[in-house]
């Protein structure tokens, strides 16, 4: 059998390894998610009634945030059934960001309860409403805060196994609230013991605590959509798979484009001996592919090409000393790409400059007069790259 169609069997093989992975993620989320839903509403069910009988403002917001979980719980559903849907013409890369919506949405949820919360209780504070506690009521809050603590740690850790963003907020929500209804009994407590009554103002705190829960939430979803870096770990193990080809002397510009948990595209720059056939450069990138992608999940749509100087003294010690000049400047992190053509009287090369630097083009600027010096009778091709 060919190498060619050894490499299409393997790629064959990895798309069908993607496919049936996907099944069992949607079907956790949502087997979590109607977990959730239903938990939640015989929650809410139980704390609507003790705090209607025991006219506790404090558990009766506290029923309020339950059914905002219940609601957070049913819009994960739905994300992940959206999410998992697969690619089609107007949506080529699938439709995992829908996942970051459904987050995005939990979080102005947990958002609204809180700013409810504290509205409702600041009412209570003006007029105060004296609580009545049975036995039975305070079991039943007791059996809430357990119960939370149990669900908050199981869809937590669920979200966490399955990369699921909704899942993890739906899951730090509920072990927040594990904690609001702690206070709510021990409040009541002081309630029974010292016959001081801190349900409004125990409201009103608990408002706040959720309002900053949502807008954190929200912010760490939104960042997500807008685009954040690569883990560093995943970025690294990526480069240390290319470079782990004999061919490849470097691995440059990786980049990496998230559509959904678990869900990367990517291109990378390597640089080759200018020795290859590309017969033999177009083997290696298909096995560059085909390997991180059956080790990441990652689908590297673009593989660049530097061609490395492998003929040239001249080139190489051009290359040295053009390292040792931006070498010297404490915002280049690093050259790559470099190649002389001595026929031709070019130089090219990049360079990539820090986030970290006053000015970038400032930098840029000044590598090429410095190297324009060393080299007048060069045309320089100096790219400055971005530290993705």
């Amino acid at each position: 059998m060919s190498e060619n169609n050894i490499t299409r069997e393997r790629e064959e093989s990895a798309v069908e390894q993607m496919k049936s992975a996907a099944v069992p993620r949607d079907r956790t989320i949502v087997r979590t998610g109607i977990i959730g839903v239903t938990v939640n509403v015989l929650l809410a069910a139980f704390k609507a009634f003790v705090g209607m009988v025991s006219h506790s403002i404090a558990i009766t917001t506290d029923a309020v945030n339950n059914i905002s979980d219940a609601a957070s719980s049913v819009i994960t559903i739905i994300g992940a059934k959206y999410a998992g849907r697969p690619a089609d013409k107007k949506h080529p890369f699938g439709h995992g960001r829908a996942e970051y919506l459904s987050a995005m949405v939990i979080s102005v949820l947990v958002l609204y309860a809180g700013i409810t919360a504290f509205v409702e209780s600041v009412k209570k504070i003006i007029h105060p409403v004296t609580p009545e506690y049975s036995t039975a009521s305070l079991i039943i809050v007791i059996a809430a805060v357990i119960t939370k603590i149990v669900l908050g740690f199981f869809v937590k850790r669920t979200g966490e196994k399955v990369n699921s963003d909704s899942l993890v907020n739906s899951g730090k929500d509920a072990l927040l609230d594990s904690v609001i209804s702690a206070s709510t009994l021990a409040a009541a407590v002081v309630y029974l013991l010292l016959h001081i009554s801190l349900e409004a103002w125990l409201g009103a705190v608990i408002g706040v605590i959720i309002v900053k829960s949502g807008i954190d939430m929200l912010r760490e979803t939104l960042s997500k959509i807008l685009g954040e870096s690569a883990e560093p770990e995943l970025a690294q193990n990526i480069k240390n798979t290319v470079l782990s080809f004999p061919e490849i002397s470097g691995a440059y510009d990786l980049v990496l484009h998230n559509y959904g948990p678990d869900t990367y595209t990517g291109s990378v720059h390597i640089e080759i001996p200018d020795t290859l056939s590309a017969d033999d450069l177009d083997q290696l990138i298909r096995r560059v592919t085909v390997e991180v992608y059956e080790k990441y999940d990652v689908i590297l749509t673009g593989v660049g090409i530097y061609s490395v100087n492998t003929k040239n003294p001249e080139a190489i010690a051009a290359r040295e000393k053009i390292a040792e000049i931006t070498g010297k400047n404490p915002y280049v992190t690093e050259l790559h790409g470099f190649y002389l053509d001595e026929k031709e009287k070019t130089i090219r090369f990049d360079i990539v400059v820090s986030f970290d630097a006053p000015d970038r083009n400032a930098v840029h600027a000044e590598i090429c007069e410095e190297v324009q010096r060393e080299f007048p009778g060069y045309t320089l091709q100096i790219a400055m790259d971005t530290e993705y």
